[in-house]
C-alpha cells in the first residue's frame, strides 16, 4: 500500500506532501490543474523514464519520494529482504528518486543509493497502472498469460512444469556437451592410446634402474673382478704359502703347546675356528668367480633397458615414481573416454523420460488454460455488460507457441487477449483495436474478475471514465470501490458519479503564489467534499440543487 506521496519540484508543483490509507481514492480538479502529475510521480518512482523537462523551472532538481507498506504475504517482500534492502522484520520500502538537470539522476531505496533498473525489476508488482498511455501490463502476452495462470489456479501445476522443463533443458545442453567432447575424442584417444601402449611395453617398475646400474657395473669390470677374486682365492688356499697351509702348521704346533700347558687351549680353538672361516671364504671366492658373466649380450641387454627407462624418465616427468603416475593417468583418461558413448546413451534414454514427462505436464496446463479461458472469457463479458460495453467482444484465445515436442519455459502455449469493440468487427490483439479509455475499462473488469488473486497492491486508474455517461460512471464507480476491498486504488476522474463512491477524495488546484503557478492537493471531507460534488455535476455555480444532489449521491454509497 501507499502510504505517502512527498513530491518538491515537479512541474508545477513546488511541494506537496499527500497520505493515503488503503481502499479506494478519487483525484478531482478542473482540467489542467495538475492530477495526472501526482500519477506521473508514482509511474517515475517505479521505474519509468524521466526527462529533466519534468523539473520546476527555475529549479535544479526534482526529488520525488514515496513510502509503501509491503503485504506480509507479498513476493516482493522477500526479494528486498534478500537484497538487504529491507531488514528480517520490516515491511516498509520508502522509494526517493532525484531527477537533476545535469544528467545525474539517482534513486534510493530506504536511504540506500540503488540503479534505475531494480526499481523496474519490481515495478509491475506494487503498482498497476492504466491510464491513456499506460497500458503496458494488460498488453504483454506474457502478462496475459501469467493473468490467465492465476484465474485458472494453475501457478503451481506450472511450477512442476517448470520444474521437469529445466531438468530436461539441462539434460539436452549436457547430452551437447558430451556429444562435443565425443568429437574431440578421437584425437585425444589416439594419443592416449599410443601413450598407454608405449607406457605398457615399457614395464616401468621402481628399483629396477638401480639394479640394472649395479649389474651392468659389475658386467663391465668382471674382468678385474675374476682376477681378484681369483687372487685373493690363492692366497688363502695356495699349495705351500696359502694361508690356510701356514694356518694348519700352526695348528700342530699350538697343539703340542697345549699339551705342554692346557692354558693355552683356548688359542688353539681359535686357530681351528679361523682356519673354517677362511675356507668358507675360499669357498665363497670361488663361487664368486664361477658366477661371473662376462656376457657381452647380456651387457646390451641391460644398456638397451636403461635407454628405454632414461627415455620413459626424459618424456613423462623425469623420475620412475612420476612415469608411473602418467601411465596411471593415462589408463583412467582412456577409461573415461571410452565411457563418453555409454554416457550419452544414459542421457538419450533420460531425455526421452524428461521429453514424455514434459508433454505429458504441457498437454495438461494446455488443457487447463483453455478451460480457464473460457471462464475468464464469460466473466470478463459480463463485467463488460456491465460497464455498459456490450458491444465488446472479449475472447481470451490459447494457441500453440511451440511445435511439437519443443516447449518453452511456460509450456506449449501463447495466450492472447482478443477484443472487438464493434458489431460485425473481427477479434484483434486487444492492444490493436481499443483506445486508452476502453482499454482502461476492459482492465477494469478484469481486475474486477481476479480482484481476490491479484497481488498487485496499488492499482491507478487515470481518466477511466473518458467518454461515459452517468449509469456507466456509477458502475465505473461502484466497481472502483469493490476493488477497493482487495487493493489500494486511486483513480483520476471527471465525473461525480464516480468521485462519490470513493471512501477517500483529494481534490488538485492550481493558485497563483508570488507570481508562479503552484499545484496543490487537499483532502476533502463533510461539506468541502460535498461542495467538489457539486462543482462537478454543475459546473462552477454551485445552487442547493446541485449541492443536494451530490449529498445524495455520497450518501447513496452507503445503500
Amino acid at each position: 500500500m501507499l502510504t505517502e506521496l512527498r513530491i518538491t519540484n515537479f512541474a508545477v508543483i513546488e511541494r506537496l506532501s499527500l497520505n493515503m490509507d488503503s481502499g479506494f481514492a478519487v483525484l478531482t480538479g478542473e482540467t489542467g490543474t495538475g492530477k495526472s502529475l501526482l500519477i506521473d510521480a508514482v509511474a517515475l518512482l517505479v521505474g519509468g523514464r524521466a526527462s529533466s523537462e519534468q523539473i520546476r523551472f527555475g529549479e535544479d532538481e526534482a526529488q520525488l519520494e514515496a513510502s509503501f507498506e509491503i503485504p506480509l504475504t507479498h513476493p516482493l517482500l522477500q526479494r528486498l529482504r534478500a537484497k538487504e534492502v529491507l531488514g528480517p522484520n520490516d515491511s516498509q520500502l520508502i522509494i526517493r528518486r532525484i531527477i537533476a538537470r545535469s544528467g545525474r539522476n539517482r534513486v534510493y531505496l530506504n536511504g540506500i543509493l540503488s540503479p534505475v533498473h531494480v526499481l523496474e525489476e519490481f515495478a509491475g508488482t506494487l503498482v498497476d497502472i492504466h491510464g491513456q498511455h499506460d497500458q503496458q501490463s494488460l498488453l504483454s502476452s506474457s502478462a496475459q498469460l501469467e493473468v490467465l495462470d492465476a484465474f485458472g489456479r494453475l501457478l503451481e501445476l506450472r511450477s512442476q512444469y517448470q520444474s521437469i522443463h529445466r531438468e530436461l533443458v539441462s539434460s539436452r545442453e549436457k547430452r551437447i556437451a558430451l556429444a562435443i567432447s565425443l568429437q574431440q575424442r578421437v584425437q585425444q584417444e589416439d594419443l592416449l592410446s599410443f601413450q598407454q601402449e608405449e607406457l605398457d611395453e615399457a614395464a616401468c617398475r621402481l628399483g629396477e634402474e638401480e639394479l640394472l646400474q649395479a649389474e651392468r657395473h659389475r658386467l663391465g669390470a668382471s674382468r678385474r673382478l675374476t682376477e681378484l677374486a681369483s687372487e685373493a682365492q690363492e692366497r688363502i688356499q695356495g699349495d705351500a704359502a696359502g694361508i690356510l697351509a701356514n694356518l694348519v702348521s700352526m695348528e700342530r704346533v699350538l697343539g703340542e703347546l697345549t699339551q705342554i700347558d692346557p692354558a693355552m687351549g683356548g688359542t688353539g680353538r681359535l686357530a681351528s675356528e679361523a682356519k673354517v672361516l677362511l675356507k668358507e671364504v675360499a669357498d665363497s671366492l670361488r663361487g664368486y668367480v664361477e658366477g661371473l658373466d662376462a656376457d657381452p649380450q647380456r651387457l646390451s641387454v641391460i644398456e638397451d633397458r636403461l635407454a628405454v627407462i632414461q627415455k620413459m624418465k626424459k618424456k613423462y616427468g623425469g623420475t620412475i615414481e612420476a612415469v608411473l603416475e602418467v601411465q596411471d593417468r593415462v589408463k583412467q583418461e582412456l577409461g573415461q573416454l571410452r565411457g563418453v558413448d555409454s554416457e550419452i546413451d544414459r542421457y538419450d534414454r533420460l531425455i526421452t523420460e524428461q521429453q514424455q514427462n514434459v508433454s505429458a505436464l504441457a498437454r495438461a496446463l494446455s488443457g487447463k488454460r483453455t478451460e480457464a479461458a473460457k471462464r475468464l472469457t464469460k466473466l470478463v463479458d459480463k463485467e463488460l455488460s456491465a460497464l455498459k460495453m456490450g458491444s465488446v467482444r472479449f475472447l481470451v484465445q490459447v494457441m500453440p507457441s511451440w511445435p511439437d515436442e519443443m516447449y518453452g519455459s511456460d509450456g506449449a502455449d501463447r495466450v492472447e487477449f482478443q477484443l472487438s469493440t464493434n458489431a460485425g468487427e473481427p477479434l484483434k490483439p486487444i492492444s490493436r483495436v481499443a483506445s486508452g479509455g476502453e482499454l482502461s475499462r476492459v482492465m477494469l473488469a478484469l481486475k474486477s474478475v481476479l480482484a481476490e488473486i491479484d497481488h498487485v497492491p496499488v492499482l491507478i486508474f487515470d481518466e477511466i471514465d473518458t467518454g461515459v455517461g452517468g449509469a456507466v460512471a456509477a458502475t465505473i464507480g461502484k466497481r472502483l470501490r469493490e476493488l477497493g476491498r482487495y487493493h489500494q486504488v486511486l483513480c483520476i476522474t471527471h465525473l461525480p458519479q464516480v468521485a462519490s463512491q470513493a471512501q477517500h477524495h483529494f481534490s488538485v488546484e492550481k493558485l497563483e503564489v508570488k507570481g508562479r503557478t503552484v499545484a496543490t492537493v487537499r483532502l476533502l471531507t463533510g461539506i468541502s467534499r460535498e461542495g467538489e460534488i457539486a462543482r462537478m455535476l454543475g459546473g462552477e455555480r454551485i445552487t442547493a440543487k446541485t449541492r443536494s444532489a451530490a449529498a445524495e449521491l455520497i450518501a447513496g454509497t452507503h445503500e
